[in-house]
């Protein structure tokens, strides 16, 4: 384990310095693989689905298992194959520059900019989207994707070295590409949208703690908001993350947001007021905060 733990350290160091690469990557690639056999496979079942999500998340665990294999007995190697999958599969520093981005676009008061930059963040519809309601669309994104992006990874890896490490990242990517309820996936996109929800159940709540640790006086409120309004969200992962973050910046998360036509109202989280637009940045540090603890 000696060499697994070094690796993780250095593709942490790796995803700091150079972060995702513009073309190219691996996770990418993945997509495509996933998109494809999802033309040859897809039905209006879950059993399908089920199929579906066993193939590429048992592909890319066999992919890791058989790297190990090829390293085994030579730690240095082993370090190397670690560390190279760690960075593929993490994306703090993307989601920073990504928050960071919107900051700016906001900040000089570009609207539109927020709004087609906003589906690098996630799903929601960002026509009609003010400031104030792009601002919170990101405060939140950066919450969850801290969780998905950089502490999820980690923890499998930690736990399943290599092969845990891609078979998260498989299933994540399957259940962004996938898992949505739509009337397409409902059926389908079941089983991706589950073994998500079960691989980031103790990530997200290590998230949230490590968003109050992060907090620094503002500690107290976060541990309340989490432990109070962590529930209160329709995943049963992302409000763990999104209600630390809430309290830890002192703002109120959740309202309406639109998906694709189909508009959900989400309870609130957290007592403080609305996001505004400098919350963006205070988001992105705490989420780096978070990577580094």
């Amino acid at each position: 384990m000696r060499g697994s733990r070094e690796g993780l350290l250095l593709g942490i160091a790796l995803d700091a310095l150079v972060g995702d690469p513009r073309r190219g990557h691996p996770v990418a690639a993945f997509g495509r693989v996933a998109r494809v056999l999802e033309t040859r496979l897809y039905a209006d079942s879950r059993g399908r689905g089920v199929f579906y999500v066993g193939v590429l998340v048992g592909g890319a665990a066999g992919v890791g298992f058989l790297a190990e294999r090829v390293v085994r007995g030579r730690p240095v190697a082993r370090v190397g194959v670690t560390a190279l999958a760690t960075w593929a599969v993490l994306g703090g520093t993307s989601l920073g520059r990504v928050g960071l981005r919107m900051a700016r676009v906001l900040e000089a008061g570009d609207v539109d900019a927020g709004r087609e930059l906003l589906s690098h963040l996630c799903a929601r519809d960002p026509a009609g989207l003010d400031a104030a309601e792009l601002a919170r669309a990101t405060v939140e994104s950066v919450a969850e994707n801290t969780s998905d992006a950089v502490v999820a990874p980690l923890v499998w890896g930690l736990v399943g070295g290599v092969p845990g490490l891609l078979a998260y990242r498989a299933a994540n990517t399957l259940d962004a590409m996938v898992g949505y309820r739509s009337p397409r996936y409902e059926r389908f996109g079941w089983a991706a949208a589950k073994l998500d929800d079960v691989l980031n159940w103790v990530p997200a709540r290590v998230t949230g703690v490590l968003a109050v640790v992060g907090a620094g006086d503002s500690a107290g409120r976060a541990w309340r908001v989490f432990l109070r309004d962590g529930g209160r969200h329709p995943s049963p992962n992302a409000g763990r993350c999104e209600a630390a973050f809430a309290g830890a910046l002192g703002v109120k998360l959740g309202g309406v947001n639109a998906y694709g036509g189909r508009v959900e109202r989400r309870e609130e989280m957290g007592d403080g007021r609305a996001p505004e637009v400098r919350d963006v940045r205070r988001a992105v540090r705490l989420s780096a905060a978070v990577g580094g603890l």
